[in-house]
Parts: C-alpha cells; structure tokens; sequence
C-alpha cells in the first residue's frame, strides 16, 4: 500500500498549502537580500529601500481584508490560484525593469514601488484564505497546528532564502535572484489547482470516517448567516484585541523580514556569504518553534479550553521574545548576538498558531475575513517597522532602533492577558 494512502486526506491536502507558503516566502523575502546589490548599483539609499521595502507591506495590509473576503466569496481554490499567476509575473518584472525600463534614479525607485505594492497586494489572501480552509479542513480543537506548521513553511522559505539569494547574487547578479522562483511558483499552483478542493466533502479520496471526524463538535460555534455579516468582526471586542496583539508580535517579526540582513553586515560586520547563511538561524529556529508552538496550543485547548489553550503560548512565547531580543541586541560578541536573536524570533513564532487559533475559535465559518483583519493589524506593524528603523538608526544607531520591539512584544504579553478566544462573536444575517 503507497505511503500516502495511510495520511489522512486533510494533511495531503494541507501540504500543498504548505508548499505554497513555503513558496510565498522565497519570492517575497529575496528583495531584502538583493537589496544590498540593489542600492550602490541603482543609487537608492537606505531610507529609499525602506520605503521600497514597505510598499510591499502597504499592499499586503491594504488587502488582506478584501483578500479574506475574496477567499470566503470564491472558496480557497480559485482565490490563491489567480493570485498565485500574479505574484510569478510581478517577480519576473521585478528583476527586468529596474534600471533597464526605467534608468533614473527615481523612476527606478517608483517602479519598485509599484511592482512591490502589486506582490504585497497579491500575497495578501494565502494566509487568511489559509486559515479559512483549515477551519473547513480539521477538527475542531485542532486548529493550532497546521495553522503554526504553515508558520514553518514560511519560515523555512525565508531561511532558504538569506544563502540562496546570496549565492546567486554573488555569481549571477541580483536579477536573476528574481528570475530562479518564478519555475518554482508555476510548478507549485499547477499542483494546487489539481489537488485542492474548496471543501473536504468534495475531494475524491476523502473518506466518510475522516468526514465525519472533521464534521463533529461544531454546534456550539459561529453560526453561518451570508457573508456580508463578516462587517461585525469590525466591532468584536476579541477580534479587536488579536489584532491589537498581532500588531505588537508582528512588529518584532518585521524587524527580522525587513532589517535583520543589512544589520548583520552592517553593523555586525559580516561578509554577504556569511550572512547569508546567518540569516537563515532565526527562520529555522522559528520553524522549529512555530511547529511546537501549535502543537502546545491544541494540547493546553483540549484540556483547558480556547481561552487559555491560546493564552500560555502566546504569553510565553512574546515575553521571551522580548527579554532575548534587548539581551541578543547588546551581547558582545557578534556570533552570541546572531544565537540569541535567533531565540527571539523563535519566541514569536512558538506563539504563532495561538493567534489564528484563536482567531478561529473566536470567528468559526468567517475565518478568512477575520484573519484578514487580525493580519491587517499585523502588517500594519511592518508599514512602521520598513521606514522606522533606518530612521531611528540615522539618530540613535541601529541598536536602539532595533531594541524598541522589546517594548512591542510586552505590550503583545500585556494584551493577551484579557483576550478570551472561547467568546465566539454572534453574526446577525442583513
């Protein structure tokens, strides 16, 4: 009997989704690699890049809602699928037209601009939409996980990045670090759209045993009443304080997808090779974090319930974040500094699968648009963090700039503490 035939169908199909976070990593995160290419060739500064930078994170925020809504409207399978077509032709534009199609200085930067608002735009559904077929997909109270290993896919495809990009910069130029995952998205949505399935009931190996094991215990959450009752999520007072708390978690985590690359070589002094592969440690820690983190979460959910099932991980995990992200940023020696803030990114990853989870609990069949709007908050965090921390490291240097997400991730702590994920909103049909 083949292998896969003894994995239950939902994790088949979840590891499509994983592959496509997997992918969505590398091809958003190779500009912050690039970019020390980028900027003396195509004369951009580093307040310049930051702003670069943060268009992706503007069109990322700006449609995570509509992309939640896209996601519920046309089911998962279509919405990441035409997204997925977008984001392979914005990577290939992203490596042809700067400095080529447009050679001034500020054209290139406008282009940039744009191409990065467009892919920030497009990436915006895979996660809510995500989370919405996870609750479709897995039973109730196990949630936690797949939404933290999707958590791990991204960010091993981060890590692999940071030694990637560097590698082919080094020998080929900072193009073609565009042009290399573009056969990689084109192979990865063909699988998609051959597997997937908006629901577990229409898949074809799906069994009536597994059926009815992702079917049970839901009476008691959100009911369903048309999709345009999502609009009272906007006054959910837990939906409100997630996204409040996502904003505080997801400022430490932009200070590592934005900064963290350019402060190891230029303020820690290590060689692009180098830091290429010292880049990768905190992704890779977090991968490993973020998987234990949502298994800690179903596990503390099943025996105590959603609120403090969501509550432990996510406490623990930001007040370690943010005690070792002051520690790492004043250690010193360089190498002790890399470790201990590659603890600290592990720290908001091990708390990762409490905020979707929760989320979930708290939003049941309008997933998708709640965790647009949670991830909404959160990216508003990386819109600060892109043209803050090259600021702030112009007037106080590069450390203090950095150590202000300490004072983020107590705020994270300090909220949670009055979160409760076992309130499920009540919708009211229009």
């Amino acid at each position: 009997m083949p292998v896969m035939t003894n994995v239950p169908v939902r994790w088949r199909f979840f590891s499509v989704i994983f592959l496509l976070s997997f992918v969505s990593y590398l091809m958003r995160q190779n500009i912050h690699v690039a970019g020390e290419f980028m900027m003396p060739e195509l004369g951009i500064s580093e307040i310049e890049m930051g702003w670069i930078f943060a268009s992706f994170i503007w069109g990322y925020a700006l449609f995570q809602i509509p992309g939640g809504i896209a996601g519920a409207k046309f089911g998962p399978r279509r919405t990441l699928a035409g997204v997925g077509l977008v984001w392979i032709f914005v990577s290939a534009l992203t490596g042809l037209l700067p400095g080529t199609i447009a050679t001034t200085t500020g054209g290139t930067i406008l282009v940039l601009v744009i191409l990065r608002f467009i892919l920030g735009a497009a990436h915006a559904p895979i996660y809510p939409v995500q989370a919405s077929a996870v609750q479709r997909w897995f039973p109730v109270g196990q949630w936690a996980l797949p939404n933290a290993v999707s958590s791990s896919a991204l960010t091993l495809g981060a890590a692999l990045a940071q030694p990637l990009v560097a590698l082919i910069m080094v020998y080929w130029g900072w193009r073609a670090s565009f042009y290399v995952f573009v056969p990689a998205g084109i192979a990865a949505f063909a699988l998609w759209w051959w597997y997937a399935r908006d629901y577990p009931s229409e898949h074809p190996a799906m069994t009536p045993g597994e059926l009815k094991t992702i079917s049970a215990n839901r009476a008691g959450l959100t009911p369903e009443v048309g999709i345009s009752a999502w609009r009272l999520l906007l006054r959910d007072p837990e939906t409100i304080k997630l996204t409040l708390a996502y904003f505080a978690q997801c400022y430490v985590f932009y200070l590592f997808f934005t900064w963290f690359f350019h402060y190891l070589v230029k303020e820690l002094g290590f060689s692009i090779l180098e830091t290429g592969f010292l880049a990768a440690l905190p992704w890779m820690t977090g991968a490993v974090m973020a998987t234990l983190g949502g298994w800690v979460c179903d596990r503390l959910c099943r025996r105590y319930g959603a609120r403090l099932g969501c509550r432990i991980p996510a406490m623990f995990g930001l007040s370690a974040s943010g005690v070792l992200l002051y520690v790492g940023l004043y250690a010193p020696n360089p190498y002790v500094a890399v470790c201990l803030l590659s603890l600290c990114f592990a720290g908001t990853q091990f708390a990762e699968g409490a905020f979707w989870c929760a989320q979930t609990y708290v939003a049941g069949p309008y997933t998708a648009p709640a965790c647009g709007l949670m991830n909404t908050g959160g990216n508003l965090a990386g819109i600060v963090v892109a043209p803050l921390m090259p600021y702030l490291a112009l007037h106080f240097g590069w450390v203090v700039a950095l150590s202000t997400g300490s004072a983020m991730a107590f705020l994270g702590v300090l909220l949670w503490a009055f979160i409760k994920a076992d309130r499920p909103f009540t919708p009211v049909a229009h």
